[in-house]
């Protein structure tokens, strides 16, 4: 099979990014020669639609993942972790969901419209962000061409289908009774009840007080840009709403940026769209932004509170953008620099 029209297997089918990522491919006509949807053995059987056939997700074995050329994983962890080394001996290559291999030096970690030449080092296997470092990198890349980062500080409001399926129906179920006036079900996915509520919480924290996601954006963020020494600090917060990720993001840079160039410079980047007339309450949300590949940027503003500073508001659909369609385009990328 031509690697231009590689045969494909897609890890996590059945989960939220892998729905998504199977819409994605058929949106973008992306080339597969022949797919395997593969999940957990309690999903086998399960019947998902792709470019108007029927196909059944089977469990995931090594068996199952032999021809494939191209493979897409979107699982736990520990999933990553033990199909990776597999598929790289099968002579294939896996492009990651999940935080496995993001900070491993020998791992390309990509967004194409930022650091797309990172594709070429790769050793078989490339990472895709957190979905609240993609669209943040992409902005952070277009504000850097007109003078360069000295430091950021990132206040995320992240979607509960970050989470998972699981997360979703929680909400949905605390939502109805609430609705319904009936008392709430008792939380389980989360340490506290997400309906009507905020949780400064998205994963562990660490002994220095900040969660791992917090120390994902950070890390993530300075090997994209490649700037090892950024000073950045975030703060990650779930709230209720079931799709897109929004950031409330301040920079500040080592030397002017006129908002008329910092403007331009969001114009001119690929993948982003500015969304900026706020006497007009014009600006990106999570429902304005929803089923859109794009990256939104909007309130673009002075910060007065640094001498070089600004303050903007970024939004994107964690599912998309933020999953399944970046890693989508990292196989793009690969294809078309004879990579794969």
């Amino acid at each position: 099979m031509s690697r231009q029209q590689p045969n494909v297997a897609v890890i996590g089918a059945s989960g939220a990014v892998g729905e998504v990522f199977l819409r994605v491919a058929e949106e973008r006509q992306f080339p597969i020669g022949g797919l395997k949807l593969l999940a957990t053995k309690r999903s086998a059987g399960r019947l998902l639609r792709f470019r108007g056939e029927t196909l059944a997700v089977e469990e995931t074995t090594l068996e199952a993942l032999r021809g494939a050329d191209l493979v897409f994983c979107s699982a736990t962890s520990a999933a990553s972790r033990q199909w990776a080394p597999e598929v790289t001996k099968l002579g294939a290559v896996m492009i990651d969901d999940g935080s496995a291999f993001r900070m491993q030096a020998n791992v390309p970690l990509v967004v194409p419209e930022v650091n797309g030449d990172d594709v070429d080092w790769h050793e078989g296997i490339l990472a895709i962000p957190n979905c609240t470092t993609t669209p943040l990198v992409m902005a952070l890349h277009a504000l850097r061409q007109v003078a360069p980062l000295r430091r950021v500080v990132a206040a995320t409001y992240q979607a509960v289908s970050g989470t998972g399926a699981q997360a979703v129906a929680e909400l949905q179920a605390q939502l109805g009774a609430y609705g319904r006036g009936e008392p709430l079900p008792a939380p389980s996915v989360y340490p506290h009840q997400i309906a009507l509520n905020v949780m400064p919480q998205v994963d562990v924290f660490g002994e220095d007080g900040y969660t791992a996601e917090e120390a994902k954006m950070c890390n993530e963020t300075r090997k994209i840009l490649h700037l090892p020494e950024l000073a950045f600090s975030a703060t990650c917060v779930r709230v209720p709403t079931i799709v897109g990720h929004a950031e409330a993001v301040h920079v500040e840079f080592d030397g002017p940026a006129p908002l008329v160039e910092l403007r331009a410079a969001l114009e001119a980047q690929a993948g982003l769209a500015l969304r900026d007339e706020p006497a007009a309450s014009v600006y990106p949300t999570p429902l304005n932004t929803a089923g859109d590949d794009r990256a939104f940027v909007g309130r673009l503003r002075v910060d007065p509170s640094v001498e070089h500073g600004v303050a903007l508001w970024c939004v994107t659909d964690n599912l998309r953008k933020g999953a399944a369609t970046n890693a989508i385009q990292i196989a793009e990328e690969l294809i078309r620099r004879g990579k794969l």
